[in-house]
């Protein structure tokens, strides 16, 4: 039984009710993880061995990159948007988990009020959690990474007030941010898609009875 449960929610998950679900499914599952695992690491990974100010000392360069990066760009980067897919895929997951454990197939889903219900609030939850995160990058990242950062070194001595330093790989990490600003809004079209979706099936379902 328990086999058929995993059975049931594994199904559930790579084939969601809807052909604008099952679409989101394989756009987040290959090109927005694809794009975050391989591509965010080589532009974020190696910043710090790069970040160089002027003049160019191992003590200045990390002071000036501590306060560029309080939160260090492979902890910021990799949990924010790691903790973003996650946490999006978690309302999808319940859902499927009470209809595996219900026993509900995915063709049910549709056909009853009630778990139609269920699944659009599921949606309607990932929508949220979308917005939310949008935001949040939005505060936390900006849209741009400007190639020049000033940095304020009064707290070094008398003889340092503002220094200038270099941000490596500036245009790369700017369409970077767009890309992951792009994603979400995709998502969240897709999202809204798939009620649009739901509802017209459920029109349709009303017609014909």
């Amino acid at each position: 039984m328990s086999l058929n449960y995993i059975k049931n929610f594994y199904e559930g998950c790579m084939k969601p009710p809807t052909v604008i679900g099952q679409f989101h499914t394989l756009f987040f599952g290959s090109v927005r993880m694809f794009f975050l695992g391989v591509l965010g690491f080589a532009v974020y990974g190696n910043e710090a061995l790069h970040f160089s100010c002027d003049p160019d000392r191992r003590e200045i360069n990390l002071f000036c990159y501590n306060q560029f990066r309080p939160i260090t760009p492979q902890v910021s980067f990799s949990v924010f948007w790691a903790l973003q897919l996650v946490i999006v895929l978690v309302p999808g997951a319940i859902f499927h988990l009470y209809a595996a454990c219900k026993s509900i197939n995915q063709e049910c889903i549709l056909q009853k009020p009630i778990y139609t219900v269920i699944y659009i609030l599921s949606v309607l939850l990932r929508i949220s959690l979308e917005v939310v995160a949008f935001w949040l990058q939005i505060h936390l990242f900006g849209f741009q990474v400007k190639p020049l950062y000033l940095c304020d070194a009064v707290s070094l001595g008398k003889k340092f007030t503002i220094i200038k330093c270099m941000v490596p790989e500036h245009f790369e990490k700017t369409i970077f941010l767009i890309a992951m600003y792009t994603f979400t809004v995709i998502t969240i079209v897709l999202c809204v898609a798939e009620i649009f979706e739901i509802v017209f099936r459920r029109l349709c379902l009303l017609m014909m009875q």
